[in-house]
């Protein structure tokens, strides 16, 4: 296995095409599921890359361009808020990776997913590796590119819907998207299968 730093390695297997997958969303009560797919070269060096939930907002969004510039292959897969209410949210996760992989120009050999389960993608092999994203950095970029593009899209429905504060919370379930939400009821965007309540707040109403 190549070691480019002291963490995360650049393949699982050295020599093949591989993308690493990982999605972003699945816990917010408001808002799609966004996954991405990423294939890096077998030379992409970048010591900052790490984990998502690792990096500070403005990092994620200086290593995005760095992430698709130089990756041979990247792209990103939605599932709506409704598509998770009729499947549930397990699905829809494996679902948005499924039409990531779908879009990239690139085919790869095998799929690396971040997580311990996933629906196999047709006629592509996976490894599921937990905490993917702290080990692997195809998975690292594919996180940074799912929750910086799920960010944009939470930010750009704030601007219709500002008493969320989805521009703070992102559609997660935090005390304050919970109090406007009992306040002014649920949006076209939350997610109607979701307990949009905590039980205090359910036991008020």
């Amino acid at each position: 296995m190549k070691k480019i730093q002291s963490k995360l390695e650049l393949f699982l297997k050295e020599g093949r095409v591989e993308a690493g997958c990982d999605e972003a969303g699945r816990g917010c009560l408001a808002g799609p599921v966004y996954a991405a797919a990423v294939i890096l070269p077998p030379d992409f060096q970048c010591d900052l890359l790490n984990d998502s939930k690792k990096l500070s907002e403005k990092q994620r969004y200086q290593l995005r361009p760095i992430i698709e510039e130089q990756a041979l292959a990247f792209a990103v897969g939605v599932v709506s808020n409704q598509e998770v209410d009729e499947i549930n949210v397990l699905k829809a996760s494996f679902l948005a990776m499924h039409r990531a992989v779908e879009q990239l120009k690139l085919k790869p050999e095998h799929l690396l997913i971040d997580g311990n389960r996933f629906q196999p993608f047709p006629g592509i092999a996976h490894d599921c590796i937990i905490k993917g994203d702290g080990k692997l950095l195809p998975i690292a970029a594919a996180s940074i590119l799912a929750k910086t593009y799920r960010d944009d899209y939470m930010n750009q429905i704030d601007q219709d819907f500002p008493h969320y504060q989805w521009r703070k919370n992102k559609g997660y379930p935090t005390k304050a998207h919970r109090s406007a939400i009992q306040e002014h009821g649920p949006s076209p965007h939350h997610r109607m299968s979701f307990r949009l309540l905590d039980k205090q707040l359910a036991l008020e109403l």
